[in-house]
């Protein structure tokens, strides 16, 4: 993608590493900066195992992040949405959703903005930018991380991730250092086939989702413009591949919109789609409002939508909405006050 910014931040560890080698400092103090940062260090006064000469230099010249952080949202759920901006004043959004369980899981945008126009995403309604660095990526993990622990984290934020691969592998490699596995993280795409592909033999075994939303090829392809570059029977074969090379199930993300794809036969197309059912898992998730002309499933539509796969032996289930109230759930990300 043109336009990417000259210079990365300092959690790719480039200027940092620069800064300490200037000064003629040993190869472990990156390795050490690193280490506080991940676990959550807001200050370079905390990182006491630090000169406190270098610590004031390094606060001056290696800024903690990348993004700097424009307004913050908070959900009565416990969800918390914050706005970005980048150096060169880009907006992005991230998420931080609470559970009940403990589970602490981030929502990360992999662009700002996105080039897809997906008739249901509010992201899509917004100028495109660019895509992000692993710095701004990471930036955005560690902002939450300085709060509180997290274990998890799925791209399903601004932006298509396999369009911006080589960043999200970079960020993923380090994922782990801030408390979230490789098997916590999930990769969300709209079929981007290239990027499956590489997914299939390269980077950390992370999860895949696949936001499918219709079987039909026409409807899909209404809903998602991106489905007549890569046909959703192309997309489903890759996904097969990724599977079985990863020995992992797909994630497949169904949006159900109130009559466009919510009826008995299109459970049953659905079904039909995602053979064999053990490579595939179908989150079905409730519509959450934009400013566009859909409205979501009743819940009893929801749920004969399940019953029908259950039937046919996908296993399907219902996500939690989070966030909502702030515009931070799925599909709501457009920066609005940017």
């Amino acid at each position: 993608m043109a336009g990417e910014p000259a210079t990365l931040g300092p959690m790719d560890l480039g200027l940092l590493e620069r800064t300490l080698a200037e000064r003629g400092e040993p190869g472990f103090r990156s390795r050490q900066v690193w280490e506080w940062v991940a676990r959550g260090a807001a200050s370079y006064e905390q990182m006491t195992n630090l000169p406190a000469a270098l610590r004031e230099e390094l606060a001056v010249h290696v800024p903690l992040s990348s993004l700097t952080v424009s307004s913050e949202a908070h959900a009565r759920d416990g969800t918390e949405k914050a706005l970005f901006a980048t150096a060169d004043r880009r907006p992005v959004e991230a998420v931080l959703m609470r559970y009940r369980d403990g589970r602490r899981s981030l929502c990360l945008s992999s662009q700002s903005g996105c080039p897809l126009t997906c008739a249901f995403c509010a992201t899509g309604t917004m100028k495109f930018g660019r895509n992000l660095t692993a710095s701004e990526i990471l930036d955005q993990a560690l902002h939450f991380r300085r709060r509180e622990a997290v274990d998890h984290a799925v791209f399903m934020g601004m932006g298509e991730p396999l369009i911006n691969l080589e960043q999200v592998l970079a960020a993923c490699e380090r994922l782990p250092d801030l408390g979230i596995t490789s098997r916590r993280t999930a990769i969300s795409t709209v079929g981007w086939i290239p990027g499956i592909e590489r997914l299939t033999s390269e980077g950390p075994p992370v999860r895949l989702a696949l936001s499918l939303h219709a079987a039909e090829e026409a409807l899909r392809s209404e809903l998602m413009p991106v489905n007549d570059r890569y046909p959703l029977a192309d997309v489903l074969e890759a996904c097969r591949r990724w599977s079985e090379a990863r020995r992992e199930p797909v994630f497949v993300e169904y949006l159900m919109l109130d009559g466009v794809n919510d009826r008995y036969e299109q459970a049953v197309a659905l079904a039909r789609a995602l053979e064999p059912p053990a490579t595939f898992k179908v989150n079905l998730i409730p519509y959450n409002p934009t400013d566009s002309d859909f409205e979501g499933s009743t819940r009893a539509a929801i749920d004969a939508f399940r019953a029908a796969l259950a039937e046919r032996g996908l296993r399907a289930t219902v996500r939690l909405t989070r966030g909502r109230d702030i515009d931070a759930a799925c599909g709501q990300l457009a920066a609005a006050h940017a």
